[in-house]
């Protein structure tokens, strides 16, 4: 009898030590991966819908992947964002306006995360100069003032492009002491930027110019390194699935950084300008009409799909 006692607790033992070393073999699969995001090198609340959107898209891809996003610890220009990424170190991810370029260096998962709304325009002037802009009728006439843009963002090479003169110094913070300064007369900026950024920049005396409206077609995608393929596939379905079930469009139009955009624009009293894009790929979705926001009020406007733009 006390051989078989002992018999059975042999077998128990070993059981439980299989049981125990298949939970430590299965606990990587359960690890969380931390993605690495490059911080924005001005306090950008816009972050804060690039990464709810990146959550959603990892989400709802249905990965067993248990992800945690994490800033890096110091702010990147854009260009330093880009060479780290490459790599691999020790960035896993960003959002970008993309560029051939980019697309080259990276590998680009082809979702228009604003839905082209980068490509539309307003300006941030000093207070008082609003008359200046209020004669602006064409493309032609903005060409009589300078435009101020960071070296390293697409937007200065499409400006150059369309010989709109631009000034392009190398950093956020210098952009704006170059308005303040009267060195550049104008700041072309997304739809849902410059009212946060007139309250942040409260140091200097500046308004959003309420006439005009800059458009040229552009995307802004969430990028990864050239060989992570399987987090660039986790994405773009978690992206995909989001679309489908409605909640990418959710975000998008009730998130109160774009909200706040659609209701302080006043898109209808604006005067559209529009430029072309020699740096937008051959390859993006510009069929795919659900991937883009046009404004409803501004019929003018061409359908995306029938936007030019040279290589």
């Amino acid at each position: 009898m006390a051989i078989h006692k002992m018999e059975a607790r042999r077998i128990l033992k070993n059981r439980l030590i299989g049981l125990f070393a298949s939970i430590l073999i299965s606990l990587p699969c359960l690890a969380e991966t931390t993605l690495y995001y490059p911080e924005a090198t001005q306090q950008d609340s816009r972050d804060d819908y690039f990464i709810s959107l990146l959550q959603l898209a990892l989400k709802k891809s249905g990965s067993d992947q248990h992800y945690k996003l994490q800033a890096y610890s110091e702010p990147l220009s854009q260009n330093r964002a880009i060479k780290m990424l490459s790599k691999s170190d020790p960035l896993s991810v960003m959002w970008s306006m993309t560029t051939i370029e980019r697309e080259e260096k990276l590998r680009p998962i082809r979702i228009p995360l604003l839905k082209g709304l980068m490509g539309f325009r307003v300006f941030i002037t000093r207070r008082g100069e609003q008359g200046r802009f209020s004669k602006i009728k064409n493309r032609r006439q903005l060409k009589n003032l300078r435009a101020g843009q960071v070296q390293d963002w697409p937007d200065t090479k499409i400006l150059k492009a369309n010989n709109i003169p631009v000034a392009a110094p190398t950093s956020y913070e210098a952009l704006f002491h170059m308005l303040h300064l009267g060195r550049v007369d104008y700041v072309p900026r997304a739809l849902n930027e410059p009212w946060e950024e007139i309250k942040r920049l409260d140091q200097y005396d500046f308004a959003v110019e309420n006439t005009l409206l800059l458009y040229y077609p552009t995307a802004n995608y969430f990028f990864v390194a050239p060989d992570n393929e399987a987090l660039a596939n986790t994405i773009k379905k978690g992206l995909e699935n989001a679309i489908d079930d409605g909640s990418f469009d959710e975000l998008f139009h009730n998130h109160p950084i774009n909200e706040k955009a659609f209701d302080q624009v006043r898109l209808i009293k604006r005067r559209l300008i529009k430029l072309d894009n020699p740096l937008l790929p051959s390859k993006t979705p510009i069929q795919r009409e659900v991937l883009w926001w046009l404004p409803p009020q501004l019929p003018a406007v061409p359908a995306i799909k029938k936007a030019t733009h040279a290589h």
